[in-house]
C-alpha cells in the first residue's frame, strides 16, 4: 500500500542523530549517524510533492528529488536509488557535502512555510548508503565496447562523472591525474567529518570495475608525463577537469611570515596524515595546529573547513575573520552553525591589517592585527562593500594564520604548452557552453576550470554535460578530420 505523504504538519523534522561537539571535536569521523529505515520513511513522507518542485529546480543536477522521496517513504528503496543514481553519479557524496542549505532544502516549499525543510540530504544519503548495504551499486556495463578513447585530465568530480557516463556508452576512458589517489579535492581538500575517504575509495574502485582505467601521479606536461599535444594524439577526444587549485592570496603587511599558510597546503597535510601518509611539514609542526592560536581568514566553506580541522587538531583557540557579516557570508550556515557548537570563534565584520612577529616582525607570525568593516554601498554585483572603519584596530594572538580566500586556476596555457588554448580574463578556460568544447577541435573542459570554484554538484553536472558533448562530437565524425583550426565559440 503506498505510503501517505505531505505528513510535514504531524512529523516534525528529525536529522538523524548528531554527535555531541565534545565527541566529534576530537576525531575526524563524520557527526551524523544514518537513519533507521522507519525514520527514514517518516520524514521522506513529510514531502508535499509540490506541482513545481522548487527543490528540483534549484538543484544543479535536477534530481528527481519528490520520487525518490515518496519511494523512500514507500519502502521501495531500490526503485529510489536507481532514481537517485539515474541523475547523478555520486549521490552518497552528494548527500553529505552539497549545502542543502542553499540549494534543495533552503528552497523547499514547506520550509519557506515555517514547518522545517524535508530533509533531503540526509535521505539521500540513506538511500545510497542502504543500496551499497545490499549489494545494488554495481559498475558500469557497457552494452558494447567502442574502440574511440577519451583523454582525462583530472580526477575529481566533473572527471569522474565524464568518465562514468562515456563508459556507460562504450568508450575507453583513461583519466590522468597528478596526485596518488583518485578523488582530487573529495580525497585531499574535505576534511573527513565532512566525507570519509572510504566513501570516495568505495566510488572509485566501482568506476575502476567498470573499466575506466587511470594514470595517477601523472601532471600533463610534467617529467615522465605526456605533453598535452602528445595527449590530444593518443586519444580521440580530450577533457580538461583539472579544478582550481592557486590560492588567492592575502594582501597585508607581514603576509611572508612563518605560520601564515594557505589553507588548500593545510588541508591537505590534515587529510594525507589521516590516510597514513608521511607528511614532513606536519610532522615538523608547521601545518598542525596543536596548541596554538589559529586564526582563519575567509568565509566560504574552505573556511569552515579549516576551522573545523584545527579544532580537531587540538588548537589552543580556533578564530575565523570575515569582512562582512553572518547574513552575507558564503558559506554554509549549518556548517557555521557546527563550528560554533565546536567551540570556534567568529569574528564579523572583520579583516586582516597586518601579522607581526614576536620580534621586529621577523621569523615566525605571533599576532595579527585585526580591523573591524563596515558595510558600505553596494557594488555593481548589488552586494554591499566592506569598508575598514578608522581607528578600530586591535591585536589578536596569532601563530597559525591559515589563508582561505578562494582559488584562482592555474596558468594552463603554460603548463600544457598551448598558447592556442583559449582562456577568459579570470584565467578559467574558454569553452561553448552548448558543447561544452572549447575553440581546440576535441578538447572540452568541465568543473571548476570552466566555471571558477565551485561546488562538487556543479563539477559532476559540468562532467555530465561534457560527456554528452563528446559523444555528439564523435557520433558527427569530426574527432577523423585532420584539421587543426581553431573554432569559433558561440556566443
Amino acid at each position: 500500500m503506498a505510503a501517505k505523504m505531505m505528513q510535514f504538519t504531524d512529523v516534525p523534522k528529525a536529522m538523524p542523530a548528531k554527535r555531541p561537539a565534545p565527541d566529534r571535536a576530537a576525531d575526524f569521523d563524520e557527526i551524523y549517524g544514518r537513519y533507521e529505515a522507519d525514520k527514514a520513511a517518516e520524514q521522506a513522507s513529510r514531502c508535499e510533492q509540490c506541482g513545481i518542485p522548487f527543490c528540483q529546480v534549484h538543484c544543479p543536477l535536477h534530481n528527481n528529488i519528490p520520487d525518490w522521496l515518496k519511494l523512500t517513504a514507500e519502502g521501495r528503496m531500490e526503485e529510489a536509488f536507481e532514481v537517485a543514481s539515474a541523475t547523478n553519479n555520486m549521490p552518497e557524496i552528494c548527500g553529505r557535502i552539497c549545502p542543502q542549505d542553499r540549494l534543495c532544502e533552503g528552497n523547499c516549499v514547506i520550509e519557506q512555510a515555517g514547518h522545517g525543510t524535508v530533509t533531503i540530504g540526509a535521505v539521500e544519503k540513506h538511500i545510497v548508503d542502504h543500496a551499497f548495504d545490499m549489494g545494488w551499486v554495481k559498475p558500469v556495463k557497457p552494452l558494447h565496447e567502442r574502440p574511440e578513447s577519451i583523454g582525462i585530465i583530472g580526477a575529481g568530480p566533473a572527471g569522474l562523472a565524464a568518465a562514468e557516463e562515456l563508459r556507460k556508452k562504450g568508450y575507453q576512458a583513461h583519466v590522468y591525474d597528478r596526485y596518488d589517489r583518485v578523488g582530487g579535492l573529495l580525497i585531499y581538500g574535505i576534511p573527513g567529518f565532512k566525507l570519509e575517504k572510504p566513501i570516495v575509495n568505495r566510488r572509485a574502485e566501482l568506476l575502476a570495475e567498470g573499466g575506466i582505467r587511470f594514470h595517477l601521479n601523472c601532471e600533463i606536461g610534467g617529467p615522465g608525463a605526456p605533453s598535452f599535444a602528445e595527449l590530444r594524439a593518443e586519444h580521440d577526444a580530450v577533457l580538461v577537469a583539472t579544478g582550481v587549485y592557486k590560492a588567492r592570496a592575502l594582501m597585508a603587511p607581514g603576509v611572508g611570515l612563518g605560520g601564515v599558510v594557505p589553507a588548500l597546503d593545510y588541508l591537505t597535510a590534515s587529510n594525507k596524515k589521516g590516510l597514513g601518509d608521511a607528511v614532513p611539514a606536519f610532522d615538523s609542526g608547521m601545518l598542525d595546529a596543536k596548541g596554538r592560536d589559529v586564526v582563519v581568514v575567509g568565509g566560504g566553506d574552505t573556511a569552515m573547513d579549516c576551522v573545523r580541522t584545527a579544532v580537531r587538531q587540538g588548537a589552543k583557540s580556533v578564530s575565523c575573520l570575515y569582512r562582512r557579516d553572518r547574513d552575507n557570508m558564503p558559506g554554509s550556515m549549518r556548517e557555521v552553525a557546527n563550528a560554533e557548537e565546536e567551540g570556534v570563534d567568529f569574528v564579523w565584520l572583520s579583516a586582516p591589517e597586518a601579522f607581526m612577529g614576536a620580534g621586529m616582525g621577523e621569523g615566525e607570525v605571533a599576532t595579527v592585527r585585526v580591523q573591524r568593516m563596515r558595510l558600505g554601498a553596494p557594488d555593481v554585483t548589488g552586494r554591499r562593500s566592506p569598508e575598514p572603519v578608522p581607528g578600530s584596530s586591535t591585536d589578536r594572538p596569532a601563530d597559525l594564520v591559515i589563508a582561505a580566500l578562494g582559488f584562482d586556476p592555474e596558468d594552463l596555457v603554460t603548463l600544457f604548452g598551448e598558447p592556442e588554448l583559449p582562456v577568459t580574463r579570470w584565467g578559467t578556460l574558454k569553452i561553448d557552453w552548448q558543447t561544452m568544447m572549447t575553440a581546440m577541435p576535441g578538447v572540452f573542459a568541465a568543473g571548476d576550470i570552466v566555471r571558477g570554484a565551485s561546488l562538487v554538484v556543479w563539477g559532476v553536472r559540468d562532467g555530465r554535460d561534457a560527456a554528452t558533448g563528446i559523444h555528439q562530437y564523435i557520433k558527427s565524425g569530426a574527432h577523423k578530420s585532420e584539421a587543426t583550426a581553431p573554432l569559433k565559440l558561440a556566443s
